[in-house]
């Protein structure tokens, strides 16, 4: 079964279009993409959903017939979540399948989707939740504050967890799963930010910004295979876009680059997996 993995594309076309043509080209079984869809939160993004992006995968799916692959799609945190609705709408056009909170079972594995990240120094805090505790790292803002395209009890901001949510999500055996996360785990190659010598309050800033939970949870879980984005400059600081975590092998298709980071992936040969770059 051929997979293709793409992340962080920001709503750069000519990323989309390097996609779109190389979908074209090997005609996957499946595409996942990881979040961060949209043009930056500060710019006039527009209709960009629905006059671009479902317009685009519509064409595709008429032009390849059957051959149109599966798609699983989540949002990240550059992505407001105002702007969900169109992307679950779209689903009745069976153009893909939105992944978040979810699980789907195809050809004998079980897909999940969680677009959370924790705590940044932006803004916007849409798709951001404490991680294992209410602790927030030093230069990052709290999801207590920051500002929401959508309104969320105060509750559940301040007392759910990455953590929490995982455990509900994803119980029982995962050897057979394929975890499409935003977020990077914690302490390793694909989550190390470009954060050298930045210092706040007399305090070294850590350079590793991933989620503690989502590396527990690998370690504890065992999944077969899991996906990150989010730290775009990690595979450049680091020179590895993958990591074999105990059982599982996780992959990164975050990029700082110009081109398309393109992961492609069998999932029962995950050592087999490459990235490439598309212009």
């Amino acid at each position: 079964m051929n997979c293709f993995f793409v992340t962080d594309l920001h709503g750069k076309i000519s990323r989309y279009q390097s996609l779109i043509n190389e979908i074209k080209k090997e005609l996957p079984d499946i595409v996942l993409i990881g979040g961060d869809l949209l043009p930056g939160f500060n710019t006039l993004y527009g209709d960009f959903i629905t006059g671009y992006l479902i317009p685009l995968f519509e064409d595709l799916k008429n032009e390849l017939k059957d051959k149109y692959p599966k798609i699983f799609i989540i949002m990240g945190n550059d992505d407001p979540r105002i702007e969900e609705k169109k992307i679950i709408e779209a689903e009745k056009k069976e153009i893909w399948n939105y992944l978040h909170g979810k699980k789907i079972t195809y050809k004998g594995f079980d897909f999940y989707g969680y677009a959370y990240v924790p705590p940044t120094p932006f803004r916007l805090k849409d798709w951001e939740k404490f991680d294992i505790s209410r602790y927030v790292d030093i230069g990052c803002v709290s999801p207590l504050e920051g500002s929401r395209t959508i309104k969320v009890n105060s509750v559940d901001i301040e007392y759910h967890t990455i953590a929490k949510d995982l455990q509900k999500l994803m119980p029982g055996d995962l050897s057979k799963s394929i975890c499409l996360f935003h977020a990077p785990p914690y302490k390793t190659y694909l989550d190390r930010a470009d954060l050298d010598g930045k210092i706040i309050d007399h305090v070294q800033v850590d350079v590793h910004v991933g989620s503690i939970a989502i590396k527990n949870f690998i370690e504890s879980k065992f999944p077969k295979i899991t996906l990150h984005g989010h730290i775009h400059e990690s595979s450049r600081i680091t020179r590895q876009w993958q990591e074999k975590i105990k059982k599982t092998y996780s992959f990164s298709a975050a990029w700082d680059g110009i081109e398309l980071a393109l992961i492609k992936f069998d999932p029962e040969y995950p050592e087999k997996a490459e990235r490439i770059l598309l212009d």
